[in-house]
């Protein structure tokens, strides 16, 4: 048994352990624990969860060995939801949590952003509560699900911190708009004789890219090798490129493309279209556009941010250009999509879907609330429409129903007042959603957190932890 164990866990594909799988039954080991848990491990390993449930649910009894892995297995595989209803079998089982079920459900925690459902797992914590992994993985949670105050209280009381644990709080803050606050405790870092490694210097660089620190970003650019013998990867290529973006260096930004070691992928070269956009460089943005086509000919939102740049510059022949090839092509946008969770239940809601259960009365509620924003000075900002709308009257009803204004007039229905509204987002939050967000924290006096793409925004008295730079 100890040799399938063994063997399981070197399996150099998934036909040998569909292979090395049935020798198991056929030898009759399918009942031992080390057997079963490496079979499971080897799934998950492959990327099959659901075939590592199938072992798991075979099994006469269970064992924790056996839950850990099958639990892992879900987490490791980005399926958060069914690791955490195993972890509560597992409890309803009557089975207590170690610490590797607990780094699984708090991975879970994090791919999902549910915080309340990672402070319950945090009670598990308490007895662990100088295991130095275990107290990464909550910091990894907190900082990741918006807790930001959370992670660093956990920070502040751990008696032993590694090089991870500098890392993730450096980068926790920095995705949580606390840019200079990134960078001070990197500096206390250094001064704690713990030595910056690859994932310490790119949440440094982020750090500074959603500040817009150019100088601070080329001097620590410029300083890894110098420093610390590490040489700048394509993810802190990609950290600068988004500074020098921001700022607007757009040339800057393309010599930096051109003095890399590697071909630019997709993602380089949309960050320079949205600097290209900001600042209002058509000419580059059509090069970033070609280039972003070469690589993916089907991506929408290039189609879509180059449409509004023509639009910005007046130039309509070329929107209708580009809207005439997406239809030819049958490309159509990504529509935004926003969760929210009230009452242990995921709560979605979509742009154009009227299927939500409250959604008549939603509207009612935000068309009350944007009634009162505009009295206090809302002003809808209709360059976020799309270009092809006709009408003012029309590009402002395009803006009122975006996901994440529905997803806060819900959480204002429906959580106790005074109770933080958190909010997930498949698209990065546009500068009108941002602006109403602020206003609507001022007017209700409530605390809004919303997760994109990119970054956490921390709206509180009308200002955001962005500090209006994203």
């Amino acid at each position: 048994m100890f040799t399938y164990s063994s063997v399981l866990r070197a399996c150099g594909c998934v036909s040998h352990l569909v292979q090395l799988h049935s020798s198991i039954y056929k030898h009759g080991l399918e009942s031992d624990v080390f057997v079963r848990s490496a079979l499971i491990d080897a799934y998950s390993k492959w990327g099959l969860p659901q075939e590592a449930l199938c072992v798991f649910d075979e099994m006469p009894t269970g064992d924790l060995v056996v839950w850990n892995s099958v639990i892992s297995a879900f987490a490791q595989n980005s399926n958060g939801h069914e690791a955490l209803h195993l972890f509560k079998r597992m409890k309803r089982a009557g089975f207590d949590p170690e610490q590797s079920s607990l780094t699984s459900v708090l991975s879970a925690c994090t791919s999902l952003a549910l915080l309340e459902l990672g402070r319950q797992a945090h009670v598990h914590v308490f007895k662990y509560h100088q295991d130095l992994i275990l107290n990464n993985a909550l910091l990894d949670m907190y900082c990741k699900c918006g807790g930001v105050e959370d992670a660093n209280t956990i920070f502040t009381r751990m008696a032993d911190k590694d090089v991870v644990s500098w890392s993730t709080m450096i980068a926790g803050l920095a995705q949580n708009g606390y840019s200079r606050e990134a960078l001070k405790l990197f500096d206390s870092m250094k001064d704690s004789s713990t030595q910056p490694n690859y994932i310490t210097l790119l949440g440094v660089l982020f750090a500074c890219s959603h500040a817009g620190l150019v100088e601070d970003g080329w001097c620590h650019f410029r300083s890894m090798k110098k420093l610390y013998g590490i040489e700048p990867g394509r993810e802190h290529y990609a950290c600068m490129l988004d500074l020098l973006a921001r700022a607007g260096k757009l040339n800057k930004a393309v010599e930096l493309i051109n003095e890399m070691g590697f071909e630019p992928d997709g993602a380089m070269w949309r960050t320079l279209l949205d600097g290209c956009r900001a600042h209002k460089n058509v000419d580059l943005a059509m090069h970033a556009a070609e280039q972003i086509l070469k690589l993916n000919p089907q991506d929408a939102g290039s189609y879509i941010l180059l449409s509004n740049i023509y639009a910005n510059a007046g130039r309509w022949d070329d929107v209708a250009g580009i809207r005439k090839v997406m239809n030819e092509k049958g490309i159509k946008k990504q529509p935004g999509c926003s969760w929210i969770e009230v009452g242990k239940q995921i709560h979605t809601f979509v742009l154009g879907d009227g299927s939500h259960p409250q959604i008549n009365e939603i509207k009612i509620q935000l068309e009350s609330l944007i009634q009162r924003l505009v009295r206090a000075g809302y002003v809808p900002d209709l360059n976020f429409v799309l270009k092809d709308l006709e009408g003012e009257e029309q590009r402002e009803d395009s803006l009122r129903y975006h996901s994440e204004k529905l997803a806060v007039v819900f959480g204002l229905m429906n959580l106790p007042k005074g109770q933080t509204i958190r909010i997930r987002k498949n698209l990065r939050i546009c500068g009108d959603c941002h602006l109403f967000v602020k206003l609507a924290t001022k007017l209700e006096k409530r605390t809004i957190v919303i997760r994109d793409p990119i970054r956490y925004h921390h709206f509180h008295d009308g200002a955001c932890s962005c500090g209006d730079y994203w």
